[in-house]
């Protein structure tokens, strides 16, 4: 389900029906999609459900089974050298040579990125420059910080200036301080042109992405922006809003929440609740609240959040697959 509408900016990634089958298993399944320059295209989804094989397949590292795909005006399968040449990826984890300093690894990269060595001394400075590393040049990558790290490889996979990146969780398990400091960065260099398609698991990072996609069980489900998904209308259907319940003990009221016929969900979030229940009852929510022994809630409006489009979506699909309707 696609609702973003095409923009006036080059396609960098057009997959049309891709499908990738190993036996009588189907890992990706008539995925369809573009990804536009200057993109930071968010790509989520449960673990197993085909992220990793997509990206391989776009990275020209896997023949697709069905349908075709094209990056940078390249087919993945036909083209599949040129396509590895253009694009730069940066995996979960961390895959440089520990033994070997900053400048040591960049140097690495460069050549085996075929960069000319009368370009490679200006071409590392550059990507220092860009990644902000230059006060840790000469130290050992395996002393570096897990957010350093994170910078170099981004480094090292930049220095062949590549109009594509494909990066695998690029923030798992660093500090929140060096995750904004990298998303940050990736959007400096959005900023110049460079496109970038990115897997992570959090909710606040795939709301800083322009686009989203999300697969479960091999299926594209849903792409566009984050707005564009939050106002889908299961996420929040006709007649029913979303709420934020303040009350003393979340957790027993949540249970006498799902019990009221006019509740639809209701999840913790903290110390508060967050409610999807029939429009306009709010005060109802209150006054049976008070008569199951918890006075004094309030409940207030409050927009749909990527988290609830993914729950949403996902209990959708699961139950079209218990049910045996997975051509829906």
């Amino acid at each position: 389900m696609a609702v973003s509408m095409p923009e006036d900016r080059p396609v960098i990634i057009h997959a049309d029906e891709v499908s990738r089958r190993f036996g009588a298993f189907t890992a990706v399944d008539r995925v369809s999609l573009d990804v536009l320059e200057g993109d930071i295209f968010g790509f989520l989804g449960p673990n197993g459900s085909g992220k990793t094989t997509l990206i391989r397949i776009l990275c020209g590292l896997l023949r697709p089974t069905g349908g075709r795909a094209t990056v940078l005006g390249r087919d993945v399968h036909t083209e599949s050298e040129a396509v590895k040449r253009s694009i730069g990826y940066m995996s979960q984890q961390f895959s440089l040579y520990r033994d070997l300093s900053v400048m040591e690894n960049l140097r690495f990269y460069a050549g085996i990125y075929g960069i000319p060595r009368r370009e490679r001394a200006a071409r590392m400075e550059e990507v220092i420059g860009i990644v902000g590393i230059g006060d840790h040049r000469r130290k050992l990558a395996g002393a570096l910080s897990g957010g350093w790290k994170q910078r170099l490889a981004l480094a090292c996979a930049l220095v062949h200036r590549p109009r594509l990146m494909f990066l695998d969780e690029p923030t798992a398990g660093i500090d929140p301080v060096a995750r904004r400091d990298l998303w940050n960065l990736l959007f400096d260099l959005a900023g110049r042109g460079v496109t970038f398609f990115v897997t992570t698991h959090y909710m606040d990072e795939a709301e800083r992405c322009s686009h989203i996609g999300y697969i479960y069980y091999s299926r594209l489900i849903v792409y566009g922006t984050p707005a564009e998904l939050k106002r889908l209308p299961d996420v929040t259907p006709a007649g029913a809003e979303r709420l934020e319940v303040r009350v003393p003990g979340v957790a027993a009221a949540m249970r006498a929440l799902n019990a009221f016929g006019y509740v639809h969900d209701a999840t913790i979030f903290a110390d508060v609740l967050h409610v999807l229940a029939d429009r306009g009852c709010s005060g109802r929510l209150i006054g049976d609240l008070d008569r199951a022994g918890f006075p004094g809630a309030e409940a207030k409006p409050i927009p749909a959040t990527l988290e609830d489009v993914f729950v949403t979506l996902t209990r959708r699909r699961a139950l079209e697959r218990a049910e045996g309707r997975d051509d829906v």
